[in-house]
């Protein structure tokens, strides 16, 4: 697979529990999250169905997705910028359809790539699934059915970091830290995102946590490629 780092798009995704709380769930999605959760409280000692909800959002039948956020990289070396664009808000396929046209007029021309941290495992299939749910067709750039795995043009830093030991996970701030690159998790981390969606109400603190991750994500990809790290000027946001 051979790509320049301006032909990349490093994304990040935000997702939360389809209901504020358990209590919330209709009779038929509370049956079904209680069928899913049973299985999970044995990993969760001391926890209830209840109190596990929160974490519906990390599955895509229970979940959905609030905000995408995608950077690309312009020039090189040490002038190298990113700049980051999001997709946010209460109306899941709203942004879902803003980001697939995103995609779709990126992608002609030249070989693209998508890079996430845990990508393959999470962000990609859950995109995927959520475009499915929301009756939205899958670009090919995500779409993966009937591809070779060497035409699959997705790239995930914590594969990258595994170098073929598929025993461990490391986390994008284990992992950054390790680096000596500064920590996306300065404000809330994952665990926090569903409380501050659906109690604080408050997505602008979401999505700045998100395009950190993305900055995050680009900056590793960048030292394991022996290339210079982002200046933090060169960081654009996009409106």
């Amino acid at each position: 697979m051979s790509f320049t780092f301006n032909n990349i798009l490093f994304l990040d995704i935000e997702t939360v529990p389809q209901s504020p709380d358990y209590n919330s769930l209709p009779d038929d999605w509370r049956h079904l999250w209680d069928t899913k959760s049973a299985g999970l409280l044995k990993y969760h000692e001391g926890q209830t169905i209840e109190s596990l909800y929160p974490r519906a959002g990390i599955y895509a039948e229970f979940g959905k997705i609030v905000c995408i956020s995608c950077g690309v990289l312009q020039g090189n070396g040490g002038q190298r910028k990113i700049v980051i664009k999001s997709f946010s808000g209460d109306d899941e396929k709203k942004l879902l359809q803003q980001f697939v046209d995103m995609l779709n007029k990126w992608t002609p021309g030249e070989q693209k790539y998508l890079c996430a941290h845990n990508g393959k495992e999470f962000d990609f299939p859950y995109l995927c699934r959520r475009m499915i749910v929301n009756e939205i067709p899958i670009p090919a750039i995500l779409n993966i059915a009937g591809k070779k795995p060497w035409e699959v043009s997705h790239l995930d830093t914590l594969e990258l970091w595994k170098f073929g030991d598929f025993k461990s996970y490391t986390s994008l701030v284990l992992l950054a830290h390790t680096l000596g690159i500064p920590t996306p998790k300065d404000d809330i981390d994952g665990s926090m995102v569903w409380e501050v969606y659906w109690r604080e109400k408050n997505l602008d603190r979401i999505v700045t946590y998100c395009q950190k991750d993305v900055t995050t994500v680009a900056q590793i990809f960048l030292r394991m490629n022996g290339e210079p790290l982002l200046k933090e000027e060169n960081i654009e946001i996009k409106s």
